[in-house]
């Protein structure tokens, strides 16, 4: 059991990186022009319940199949060569929630009906950042192919169309 544990260390130290890049990376969002953002999350948040209710989490334990370390050949100096045996070791065991992708996909139809379409919007450069007033956005605005997000450290963002 400690192997496994020490094996996950250095994922564990790898999370908080992967969260900071995510916070760089393209916002997708459920997006209906003029609707305001309290409004978009709380229709997403309906959504996300009722999916939910529709296909529940169906969580399985899986396991990767297990590998094998071959042995090694060891020679000394007066060529009295020994071979150490293999050993297989255990491939891990992880979970998988089967029905996520069907949920996704019910919570992006409740949106539909409600009239929001899925969109990604990229992340603004610093340039831009530095220049527009940090005001996080309130309603959603027309998006153009100039539109660009900043996000906030809040979880609060601002769309911004670059002139």
């Amino acid at each position: 059991m400690l192997r496994h544990y020490g094996a996950m260390i250095p994922h564990l130290k790898i999370i908080p990186t992967l969260l900071v890049l995510a916070a760089c990376g393209p916002m997708s969002i459920y997006y209906r022009p003029g609707v305001s953002v309290s409004k978009m999350q709380n229709d997403t948040t309906i959504c996300q319940v009722a999916a939910l209710k529709d296909v529940p989490v169906n969580t399985q334990i899986r396991q990767n199949p297990p590998f094998f370390y071959p042995g090694r050949t060891i020679c000394g100096a007066a060529d009295d060569c020994y071979r150490t045996p293999g050993y297989w070791a255990d491939g891990g065991f992880y979970t998988v929630d089967v029905n996520r992708a069907l949920r996704g996909r019910v919570q992006d139809m409740c949106m539909a009906e409600k009239g929001y379409q899925p969109v990604t919007i990229p992340t603004c450069p610093e340039s831009i950042k530095n220049k527009v007033p940090a005001t996080a956005t309130t309603q959603l605005p027309p998006l153009t192919e100039n539109s660009c997000v900043i996000r906030y450290n809040d979880d609060q963002w601002q769309i911004v169309n670059r002139g």
